[in-house]
């Protein structure tokens, strides 16, 4: 089962403050546990919300909005995605991971959806599309075959 591991953000993330020396380090050893063990596929920091920005969407229409971003306790500012055999093991590797913030802070865990979670409504063309897609992203990371 493939899980996103969300390190929520705090108001010192929003500020863009880094982390001391001694988490850097900290947060690279737990990586490289996540690593050895086969957990871990991807993971990054994201810089803070006044870098970023949303598109809101109401029918055709478009309209983009400048960050920052209101409600820091919801916002994102590090992720992982995580290959684990159940959701009690990425628990389990949560609760061995440093305190990715200065002071305190939370980690949301979420499954992702797989496509047999689809079945009922999934067309053929539109299995076929997503596909499609999926193997390019495979060839162009290097996945194929």
């Amino acid at each position: 089962m493939r899980v996103m591991v969300m390190v929520k953000a705090t108001e010192d993330s929003e500020e863009g403050i880094m982390p001391s020396t001694d988490l850097f380090e900290a947060m690279g050893k737990f990586n490289e546990e996540l690593a050895n063990a086969g957990i871990m596929l991807s993971g990054d920091g994201l810089k803070p919300s006044k870098l970023g920005k949303r598109v809101a969407f109401d029918g055709a229409s478009r309209r983009v909005i400048d960050g920052p971003f209101a409600e820091t306790r919801e916002l994102v500012a590090g992720y992982w995605i995580w290959e684990v055999k159940d959701m009690a093991e990425a628990v389990e590797w949560v609760k061995r991971c440093p305190n990715p913030m200065p002071g305190p802070s939370e980690i949301e865990i979420r499954p992702f959806y797989e496509m047999a979670d689809f079945a009922e409504i999934a067309s053929p063309e539109g299995q076929a599309s997503h596909d499609r897609a999926g193997e390019k992203v495979a060839a162009r990371d290097g996945k194929a075959g």
